[in-house]
């Protein structure tokens, strides 16, 4: 099931809405009182928006099983939520919420019973509630929808920039002063009665803004000193260098298995120029950003965390990459528990046992690794890259794009086309992709070097 993009807008409202709503019964009930839980002003939570359109984009039509839908959608509200936490905490130094006092936790961002909640709960709205939705949106004429779309997405963005620019103004103008003294100061020099009540309103919902110290965003911090070490800690440099190893080592990994099983050479390259695999350096960046801080959690946390988040990264990786080339790359229908050919429980472990490997050997020494280069060499090698793989993963969607366009008999309207046609004919796309399959035609009519 397809959705247009005016659509999905909308359902991020709607189930933003649906969010703030269940945030309000939840905060009714813990503090028996309502109050507005949501970052914005407005009547809407919009992590529950962006998860729910994930889940619509990537699970809606592919799972037919309650049990397995609700496992992604799960993994799903983990991955969201640990992102959103963590971003929302590097932007304006809080966590907004915290989970530290449940024992499955990660990091306090994401723990193990509010994301099973997640988890059943976007399931049912996608089978009970998505269908009549559904019903009832095909009624709006495409005018409705995109009116509707662009009004609220415009009066959204209104409101995020106007409380991200209060808290901002609050954390930089408060400089470790006492918290109700420097409200009343920013409140007196930002003026005007919306600044004031998102102030107000903020203390009430998140009582933990209020703390002074590290975990408030109304309290100054001291500036950082510069490193002369190259990629210190866990930031870009680190990561992207983590993402082009971790591709490299993932092709070789994916090679050698592939040789050891099949008894043949076969190129599992993401990318026409280099090996390299995209979905390796991806899934690599994504465990590390979440795992490299608890390092010291049992080896058994690490692989069934792995384990699920890997497996629904996996899954997302087909459906994404079937959606925008119209290609799938791997299918794993013939081998046993899997789902819907997108992953199966074998290579799951396999993600699983792969963190545990990477967090705790492989990662500690890439780290110090990269570390020992030279800062500047460092920086001007990391940019260089950066615009070779950009590059070779723009050249590399352009190229599958023809490639599926070629097999249902479009001519190039461009100039690009046929340059890309010239350069990438379907023999070549065979030999980089093996095992890619054109979903715009027919099994029977699938390329040659697709099994």
């Amino acid at each position: 099931m397809r959705y247009g993009i005016y659509e999905l807008i909308l359902y991020f409202f709607l189930y933003s809405f649906l969010g703030w709503c269940a945030e309000i019964a939840y905060a009714a009930v813990r503090h028996k009182k309502l109050m507005n839980r949501g970052f914005l002003n407005g009547p809407l939570c919009p992590v529950y928006g962006f998860g729910m359109v994930l889940v619509l984009i990537f699970f809606g039509s592919e799972l037919d099983s309650f049990v397995f839908l609700a496992i992604g959608c799960g993994a799903v509200a983990v991955v969201l939520e640990f992102f959103t936490g963590a971003l929302m905490e590097k932007v304006f130094h809080c966590k907004w919420w915290d989970y530290s006092e449940y024992k499955s936790n990660l990091g306090g961002y994401v723990c193990l019973p509010f994301s099973c909640l997640w988890g059943v709960g976007a399931a049912a709205c996608v089978t009970f509630l998505q269908p009549w939705l559904r019903w009832i949106f095909d009624f709006l004429p495409l005018w409705a929808e995109r009116t509707a779309a662009i009004v609220l997405g415009l009066l959204c963005l209104f409101d995020f920039l106007t409380v991200a620019g209060t808290i901002l103004k609050v954390q930089k103008d408060s400089r470790m002063e006492e918290f109700a003294a420097g409200m009343q100061k920013v409140s007196n020099k930002v003026g005007g009665a919306i600044s004031r009540s998102i102030i107000r309103r903020m203390t009430r919902a998140f009582p933990n803004l209020t703390e002074e110290g590290e975990n408030s965003p109304f309290t100054a911090h001291a500036k950082k000193t510069k490193s002369a070490v190259f990629a210190e800690g866990c930031g870009f440099y680190k990561l992207f260098w983590l993402f082009f190893i971790g591709s490299m080592l993932g092709d070789l990994v994916e090679t050698l298995f592939c040789r050891a099983t099949m008894g043949t050479w076969m190129s599992r390259s993401s990318l026409v120029y280099g090996h390299f695999s995209v979905v390796w350096g991806m899934g690599i960046v994504l465990l590390t950003m979440m795992l490299h801080r608890y390092r010291d959690k049992s080896d058994r946390y690490i692989f069934v965390f792995g384990t699920v988040v890997g497996g629904a990264y996996e899954y997302i990786c087909s459906v994404l990459s079937e959606i925008v080339f119209g290609t799938v790359f791997w299918d794993y229908s013939k081998l046993p528990f899997n789902l819907g050919g997108r992953i199966n429980l074998l290579y799951c472990f396999f993600w699983g046992l792969a963190a545990v490997i990477w967090i705790r050997n492989v990662y500690p020494f890439l780290s110090r690794l990269i570390e020992k280069l030279p800062k500047k060499t460092g920086i001007w090698l990391t940019w260089m890259l950066v615009v070779f793989m950009v590059f070779d993963m723009l050249i590399s969607a352009l190229a599958l794009m023809r490639y599926s366009s070629r097999y249902i008999g479009e001519e190039p309207l461009t100039a690009v086309g046929e340059l890309l046609d010239e350069h990438f004919p379907d023999e070549r796309m065979e030999k980089v992709y093996p095992k890619a399959i054109v979903r715009a035609v027919s099994e029977n009519t699938a390329p040659s070097g697709a099994e």
